[in-house]
């Protein structure tokens, strides 16, 4: 999987949590980066493109009311000034 996150140019350094010792450590992506990373992170930004909970859902195969499906999403202040745009 390394390789094919190299050749994909995931190679900038993020923040991530060392379990070890509790700390914040600069990694390179690709040694972070993982299958239910990707999917979580489809997930969120399509959220918030289209904010319907029941088509994100079943685009990502969630039941409704998925538990899972809720931690994946997240409603952020720029998704609620929008919503307040909507009735300018």
């Amino acid at each position: 999987m390394v390789g094919g996150l190299l050749k994909a140019g995931l190679y900038r350094m993020v923040t991530v949590l060392d379990q070890q010792f509790r700390q914040e450590v600069q990694r390179p992506l690709y040694e972070v980066a993982s299958s239910q990373m990707a999917r979580r992170s489809f997930i969120g930004n399509i959220y918030k493109k289209v904010k319907d909970p029941n088509l994100v859902g079943a685009l990502s195969e969630h039941k409704e009311g998925s538990k899972a499906f809720a931690r994946y999403r997240t409603i952020d202040d720029e998704m609620k000034k929008e919503l307040i745009n909507l009735l300018e």
